[in-house]
């Protein structure tokens, strides 16, 4: 470790980048350490021009997520099991080097009086970080990786995610401009499952997708926007609700939004209402029954209409939720439910 912090600093004064930098790093260590394993150049670059102990996990395409717990504790999520890795930071400042190595491209800023930040890596994985006094201890950082392998609804039936019937009806469903809700619990495989339905919308329909975090990966013609938390100072915030209402001005056939998680749950609805059929979002819920009360508390936070005029205008709105949960054999979708003009639900996979 000391080996690679001696060239990684030597690098970082010199200023080397590019095709350079892995060619300087090679003739530090001949003069440093002409024994070393020619390994430790990775190692050197992951520290200058990566994320250091974290790079390697980044590119290993079993894994999942990315878990770490001040700096000699990182785990990882692979086939549904964590498991803690031997790698490890030197210290509290090498992990915050790393952070802000991760972060600053993204214009983002993290310290004692903003101690929990969340962006997007150049990759389209996501990542949030929370430092003292936000956190106890060390600082935090869990990153969940983006997997864009799949792409059709075969490749989940060959998997065992979705049945052959289950897969019928969803591709009917989108086929059908029905609108549609994906529930399920954080990594239960929601984004996948959207990104592969929506991969069915005929190219000739415009999506416009709104996400905290672009995720969504999908062909055809799509326009992608993206909501931004505010700056050190408190300006430039962009809203998921901001983002909606632009959304219903930018001539969308279907609207996908990324994740329920607020009042903006009433502007989804509101767009449901107004012609956007074949729309899409998800919701953390732990049945299809509760995605609809979910969706109804949130959408009366906005305290801008009733309770009955909201759960009329779900009900009216939404055709299909889609439950997905994660188990110790993976992820699958459990069921495929209608939603009846009344509000009850009705598996149709049976």
């Amino acid at each position: 470790m000391a080996l690679v912090d001696t060239i990684a600093s030597q690098l970082a004064r010199e200023g080397a980048r590019g095709p350079e930098l892995a060619l300087r790093a090679g003739r530090l260590l001949e003069i440093e350490a002409p024994w070393a394993s020619r390994s430790v150049v990775n190692d050197v670059l992951d520290r200058v021009d990566g994320l250091g102990p974290l790079q390697a996990l980044l590119e290993d395409s079993e894994i999942t997520d990315i878990l770490v717990n001040g700096p000699h504790e990182i785990w990882v999520e692979r086939g549904g099991e964590l498991e803690r890795t031997a790698r490890a930071f030197e210290s509290t400042a090498s992990l915050m080097a790393t952070v802000e190595r991760a972060i600053s491209p993204l214009g983002l800023r993290i310290d004692a009086l903003s101690p929990m930040v969340d962006g997007r890596l150049p990759d389209g994985s996501r990542i949030h970080v929370a430092i003292p006094p936000a956190v106890v201890g060390h600082p935090v950082i869990a990153i969940r990786r983006f997997s864009p392998a799949v792409r059709r609804l075969e490749e989940l039936v060959e998997a065992g995610t979705v049945s052959k019937q289950q897969a019928e009806a969803l591709a009917g469903a989108v086929t059908a401009r029905r609108n549609i809700i994906i529930a399920g619990g954080t990594g239960a495989g929601k984004t996948t499952l959207m990104n592969v339905l929506a991969a069915s919308v005929p190219p000739t329909e415009r999506i416009v997708t709104v996400e905290d975090a672009a995720e969504l990966d999908f062909p055809g013609h799509v326009v992608r926007l993206e909501a931004r938390p505010p700056n050190a100072e408190g300006f430039g915030e962009i809203t998921i609700r901001q983002l909606l209402r632009s959304a219903l001005r930018l001539r969308p056939d279907r609207i996908v939004l990324g994740e329920v998680r607020g009042p903006e749950a009433l502007d989804l609805v509101t767009a449901l209402n107004t012609g956007h059929s074949g729309s899409m979002s998800t919701v953390h819920a732990n049945t299809p029954e509760e995605a609809l009360w979910r969706l109804e508390t949130l959408a009366l936070l906005d305290g801008a209409a009733s309770s009955e005029a909201i759960r009329r205008q779900l009900h009216a709105s939404i055709d299909l939720v889609v439950q997905v949960e994660r188990t110790s054999g993976g992820r699958r979708v459990s069921s495929v439910c209608h939603v009846d003009q009344d509000g009850s639900v009705e598996a149709i996979d049976d």
